[in-house]
C-alpha cells in the first residue's frame, strides 16, 4: 500500500513535469534555446512525452521497471544539458545546482523503483 503510494507520486511527478511542459511550450522551449540546446523543440516535445507516459507507468505499475530506467535516462540527460550550474556562477548557479542536486535525489528513488 506505501510502496504503491511512493510509486504513484513519483510517476505523478513526472505526468504533471510533462504536461506543464507542453501547456508552457513556447517558453520552456525558448529557455532551453538561450541556454544553447540545440533542436530544442523537438528535444523539449520528445522529453515531455517520456515524461507523461513513462510516469503513467511508473505510477500505474504497467511496465515498471522500464519506465523507470526510461526516466532515470531522461532525469539524467535533462540534468546534463538543462541543468549545468558549471558553467554558470552567483545565484543563478546556485539555483541550478540545487535542482541538479534534486535530481540526483529523484535519480536515486528511480533506481530503487526499477527494481522493486
Amino acid at each position: 500500500m506505501v510502496a504503491s503510494l511512493g510509486f504513484i507520486l513519483l510517476g505523478g511527478v513526472f505526468v504533471c513535469a510533462g504536461t506543464e511542459h507542453f501547456w508552457n511550450f513556447r517558453m520552456v522551449s525558448g529557455m532551453l534555446a538561450d541556454k544553447g540546446l540545440p533542436a530544442a523543440q523537438g528535444l523539449l516535445a520528445l522529453g515531455s512525452v517520456v515524461e507523461i507516459v513513462a510516469g503513467l507507468c511508473l505510477a500505474m505499475g504497467v511496465m515498471r521497471p522500464y519506465a523507470a530506467v526510461a526516466l532515470i535516462l531522461f532525469t539524467i540527460a535533462a540534468s546534463l544539458m538543462a541543468l549545468n550550474f558549471w558553467r554558470y556562477s552567483g545565484m543563478e548557479r546556485q539555483a541550478l545546482r540545487s535542482a541538479f542536486i534534486i535530481n540526483v535525489a529523484v535519480v536515486g528513488s528511480l533506481l530503487l523503483a526499477a527494481t522493486a
